[in-house]
């Protein structure tokens, strides 16, 4: 209503001064500025938006007992944090409070729940910004808004009596770019400015002690001047959790679901290899889901295993391929399961021709552990097994398929890899000053030599891929166990095991 009744008397007063013959184009100048101001950078729409942001009963309810997983980022924050609970003794010892944590990982690892967690446990003052809401268009404001943060961390500080602050931004490489990379537009570069002032500004002297914890999933994007000791003191790698931590986070988010007795967790958390934390909880929701469509009260295993299925891959399809297409897509899948069962007993969990996603048909498999290093004979493994598709595709159908795309993609960046490690007959060389041709016929040998001893296999175990094929085709899922069981034979160990190198 203010605004309608604002628009109508500047029309009637714009309109009588037309008739007067005023000049009003300064006026008109003016009343732009005020209102861009108003509406895109005004001192008291910041200060607003900022109390608005950072409820306290939303953003501090979190505690470090609840987030699993994450054991040593939580012990290198907790001990940053403990330099602001214990500020007396940190002064006699000579200590320089922190004045900045960056927290850097993968999407979902729970980034931002520590933020929140921490601000619970020093009990501080808690801002949450994104590092989005700091870059505009109107040179300035970004900078403007900077400044307005640290005061209004330090008011909501005063207001709640306590002496310290935390300020959270999150995605902090969109505010702390490397400068210099936007050519004529230099408000990324001032807002950046701003706050790497704001950091050296914050002295151990201030009634108010601001700690800035800001989270990035891109650390390579960021300014080397916000990087170094004295503004980001500690960098906190918030990595995907490991067997343990993925338990752990299934137990917490399964606390309140019912679950039947056939659920093993330990089983799904070794069959999650690679998932975050809010992958995780997204798989028990799924699961929940499930259950519910089916009427059961109780989460049952499969579910979960289901879930896990959906959370990689997406829901099914309704698209149902031709039969002799489901039947190429069935040896396709058939080819790596059996590949997989002969270079390691055990390993396959589930293979399947039901569509999901882009997925026309799909093989996963179990891992022994979870492994950050890999040996040369575990690459060549596992080149065998997704080069065992089209191989069994070519070996009973003559030809090969479309459908091997993706796995040789996998395999060529495996090959890669290789090659970069010095496990190529080339030696050790600089893979990016290779030639083209010559990196090109590197791969190749590699995926040749594999390709042949797929063959050997999977021709003396030709009636078992029709087999199993056939079985797949009538039930168009199975389970491992299955899967184990129509073999009819014990699958031993073709290649020498794979043993990791312990670091």
């Amino acid at each position: 209503m203010k605004k309608e009744l604002i628009l109508g008397v500047g029309l009637g007063c714009m309109l009588f001064s037309l008739l007067r013959g005023w000049d009003l184009l300064p006026v008109l100048l003016v009343g732009i500025l005020i209102y861009v101001l108003y509406e895109h950078g005004g001192l008291k729409v910041v200060r607003r938006r900022l109390i608005e942001g950072s409820s306290k009963t939303s953003l501090t309810q979190v505690t470090f007992q609840q987030i699993g997983g994450q054991e040593n980022a939580k012990k290198e924050l907790l001990e940053a944090l403990d330099f602001i609970k214990a500020g007396e003794k940190i002064a006699a010892l000579g200590i320089r409070p922190l004045k900045g944590i960056l927290l850097t990982g993968p999407p979902g690892t729970g980034k931002t729940l520590l933020a929140k967690a921490a601000a619970n446990y020093t009990e501080a003052a808690f801002l949450a910004v994104a590092g989005s809401e700091f870059i505009e268009m109107y040179a300035g404001i970004g900078a403007q808004r900077v400044r307005t943060l640290f005061k209004q961390a330090r008011e909501l500080a005063n207001k709640e009596r306590k002496h310290t602050a935390i300020i959270f931004i999150d995605e902090i490489d969109v505010l702390g770019s490397k400068r210099g990379q936007y050519q004529g537009h230099l408000e990324y570069d001032q807002t950046l400015n701003q706050l790497l002032t704001e950091m050296d500004g914050i002295k151990n002297s201030e009634d108010t002690r601001i700690l800035i914890i800001a989270a990035t999933n891109r650390p390579d994007m960021l300014d080397p001047a916000l990087l170094r000791p004295g503004r980001f003191d500690r960098v906190v790698k918030v990595d995907l959790p490991d067997q343990e931590g993925r338990l752990q986070i299934l137990k917490m988010h399964t606390k309140n679901k019912p679950l039947d007795k056939d659920v093993d967790l330990i089983e799904i958390a070794k069959a999650t290899f690679g998932f975050s934390g809010a992958h995780l909880e997204n798989l028990t929701n799924e699961a929940a889901i499930l259950a519910l469509r089916e009427n059961c009260n109780a989460i049952q295993q499969r579910h979960l295993m289901e879930a896990i299925d959906k959370v990689s891959l997406g829901e099914k399809l309704d698209r149902r391929p031709q039969k002799d297409q489901l039947w190429r897509i069935a040896i396709h899948e058939v080819g790596h399961a059996i590949v997989s069962e002969v270079i390691r007993p055990g390993s396959v969990a589930t293979l399947t021709i039901i569509s999901r996603g882009q997925a026309l048909g799909y093989t996963r498999q179990v891992p022994e552990d979870d492994y950050y290093l890999y040996t040369e004979t575990y690459l060549k493994d596992q080149l065998k097994i997704l080069l065992a598709g089209l191989a069994a595709e070519e070996l009973l159908l003559g030809v090969g398929s479309t459908g091997a795309q993706g796995d040789l993609d996998q395999a060529i960046g495996i090959a890669k890899k290789m090659i970069q490690a010095g496990m190529s007959s080339l030696g050790l060389v600089s893979a990016s000053d290779l030639a083209p041709v010559q990196l090109q016929k590197a791969i190749s040998d590699i995926l040749t030599e594999e390709k042949k001893e797929v063959n050997r296999i999977l021709t003396e175990r030709q009636s078992d891929v029709l087999a199993l094929s056939q079985k797949l085709m009538e039930k168009e899922r199975l389970d491992g166990q299955e899967l184990r069981g129509t073999l009819n034979t014990t699958l031993s160990l073709d290649s020498h095991s794979t043993q990791m190198l312990a670091v």
